[in-house]
């Protein structure tokens, strides 16, 4: 990842309140395109029961296709989300909130259903969820790496990367 993201990485225990969070945004997205999208993930850290994470929930709408995107896009538009393209990431696609509302913070990315991305977070959330020793060990090194880098989100990023790699690479074998 290229750009210097700011901000101070914090990362605390799991919060069960989370799901209901992830709900709550589910049933805005749902309510907003739901004929155009094949479903709506909570992914990331917040997702996983008993994961230290950043207090953040991460969300992949899903659509089948790119087919449907100019068509989620304008109604993501229309209920205040701004498109920021992929960000560097193929087959995602970063949506920002333009105001402030009632929900925790979160991120909202559009993907296709067979895009790499999309697959990768789906595998790696449910192989924690069935992976208790991982969760330990993953948390305690997302708490060590939040202390170390308390002012540097992407060197915070980076320096998670391999070990998602490595669990992705031992899931594929």
């Amino acid at each position: 990842m290229d750009v210097k993201m700011k901000g101070i990485v914090r990362v605390v225990p799991y919060e069960p309140e989370w799901k209901n969070e992830f709900l709550k945004i589910k049933a805005m997205i749902v309510d907003c395109a739901g004929d155009l999208i094949t479903g709506v993930e909570h992914v990331g850290s917040t997702a996983v029961e008993g994961l230290a994470s950043k207090p953040i929930i991460d969300i992949d709408v899903v659509i089948d296709s790119y087919d449907v995107f100019p068509d989620v896009k304008d109604r993501l538009s229309k209920i205040g989300f701004e498109h920021e393209g992929n960000l560097g990431v193929e087959g995602r696609e970063v949506f920002k909130r333009t105001f402030i509302d009632d929900f925790m913070p979160y991120n909202l990315y559009v993907c296709p259903k067979d895009g790499k991305g999309y697959l990768e977070h789906i595998v790696f959330r449910d192989y924690l969820r069935t992976h208790p020793e991982a969760v330990k060990v993953y948390g305690e090194l997302k708490v060590r790496l939040a202390k170390q880098f308390r002012t540097d989100i992407t060197a915070y990023i980076n320096s998670k990367h391999e070990f998602v790699q490595s669990i992705l690479k031992n899931i594929k074998k």
